[in-house]
């Protein structure tokens, strides 16, 4: 087996060091505070558990989208500038510019060093909501790690969405060992969910039978309508506690990926 050392920073933020690659996923360090959109008010209840200047250098910003407050603040743009690389959709890197890379669902990117490590990254589809919602809340998109090792089982970063036939289809292509749902049934203008509720986390859960379930983005802000303890509860009642680690804030935390049989 290899590891995966994840280090949750507050709502989508993550540290990611597998392979020998630091990755950072959706930045985001404001303050705490309400934060004014064109549609809509959003209220950022608590701060990143480490600041920018702490995460130190990074080879790439896995940024499902830079549409939205909550996955890309201030302070997440001027993070932009220091990364290596930044991976986002098609749409955000025409808006973002400089170095920011489009990747359609699907299409890969690699990354490499010269002691020959090496990393694919795979955008996979994701849909910020239900059918129909794509025209309000943009394009979205997930990263699929796949490490050079062929043995090693495949990490997926699902971004903002919700359970939908897409993330059924990552899990036929790639048998991830970890998956990092964006949870918090996130609720802004509408009376449904555009992230995962608990209910779309365990189905993600039963795509990918032999991944442990690491959930990000179920804290830190007040339109998320659920939190840790309600993805805790859940799994404990349907028998997937084992498949469950919650991460503490600030903390570097080791899990172990699976091997392929």
């Amino acid at each position: 087996m290899t590891s995966l050392r994840i280090t949750l920073i507050g709502g989508p933020t993550a540290l990611i060091e597998v392979g020998g690659f630091r990755l950072l996923t959706d930045p985001t360090f404001d303050a705490p505070g309400s934060y004014m959109l064109p549609q809509v008010t959003l209220e950022k209840l608590s701060g990143p558990a480490l600041s920018a200047d702490k995460i130190g250098a990074v080879d790439a910003v896995l940024l499902s989208h830079d549409q939205h407050r909550d996955n890309l603040d201030n302070s997440g743009r001027d993070f932009l500038k220091t990364a290596s690389r930044v991976l986002t959709t098609v749409a955000g890197a025409k808006r973002l510019g400089g170095h920011a890379e489009g990747l359609a669902p699907w299409a890969s990117a690699d990354l490499t060093k010269p002691d020959g490590s090496a990393l694919t990254i795979t955008a996979a589809p994701a849909r910020h909501g239900p059918a129909g919602i794509e025209p309000i809340a943009g394009d979205v998109i997930g990263f699929v790690l796949t490490p050079a090792d062929p043995g090693i089982r495949p990490v997926y970063i699902t971004g903002d969405t919700v359970w939908f036939d897409g993330v059924a289809e990552v899990a036929k292509r790639f048998k991830a060992g970890i998956v990092l749902p964006f949870a918090g049934a996130a609720q802004t203008r509408g009376p449904f969910h555009i992230t995962m509720d608990t209910n779309d986390t365990i189905e993600t859960a039963r795509a990918f039978p032999e991944a442990m379930i690491v959930p990000v983005h179920h804290d830190g802000w007040k339109h998320l309508r659920q939190n840790g303890d309600d993805l805790r509860s859940s799994f404990d009642i349907l028998g997937f506690g084992a498949r469950l680690k919650m991460l503490e804030p600030g903390i570097a935390t080791e899990i172990e990926i699976a091997a392929i049989d």
